[in-house]
């Protein structure tokens, strides 16, 4: 009898122990939701064309941030770039690529690219749906956007982006990268 007890009280001190344990607290969707309210404005007015931003590119101290894969990025990207994986994002290795948090970055991605899917793929759900030739577009999921969030999160809020959609045969944008010729 008493072993039972013995047993049922170590199961009950277990499960109350298991069912007590806080949620991981490096994991918010509330916090991320409320950071996305606050970027949505900021963003707004940090949105430029393909003219505006290469003059941007152009001043001193200015980072263009490529955050696609390494093999995406090495195989090209836009000329001067430099390279930060998104999924490698920590503020030490930010700090590392751009040591100031008030240095203007300029940020793409692939859905600002048409006619080289190989190494800008364009980043759209495809709905069974659309498939079956219904009606929904699909939703973009464009790696700007959560760059962006994460770059202002992160202390970084003199970012702008690329908004519209380039030919990467336009004779004003120039790329580098081992499969440029």
């Amino acid at each position: 009898m008493r072993k039972i007890n013995l047993i049922l009280l170590i199961l009950s001190l277990y499960t109350f122990t298991a069912c007590s344990q806080e949620k991981s607290p490096y994991v918010s969707f509330e916090d991320y939701d409320k950071l996305m309210d606050e970027v949505k404005e900021h963003r707004n007015s940090r949105l430029f064309e393909l003219p505006e931003y290469l003059e941007l590119a152009k001043e001193e101290g200015v980072i263009i941030l490529d955050t696609r894969s390494d093999a995406m990025y090495n195989s090209k990207h836009v000329k001067g770039a430099v390279h930060l994986n998104f999924s490698d994002f920590t503020q030490e290795r930010l700090a590392e690529v751009i040591p100031s948090t008030t240095t203007r970055i300029l940020i793409y991605c692939n859905n600002n690219f048409k006619d080289d899917q190989e190494n800008f793929p364009t980043k759209k759900s495809s709905p069974p749906d659309l498939k079956k030739g219904g009606g929904d577009k699909g939703i973009t999921l464009a790696l700007n956007i959560p760059t962006y969030i994460n770059l202002y999160g992160y202390g970084y809020k003199n970012v702008y982006e690329l908004s519209e959609l380039i030919s990467t045969t336009d004779p004003r944008i120039e790329f580098e990268g081992t499969s440029v010729k």
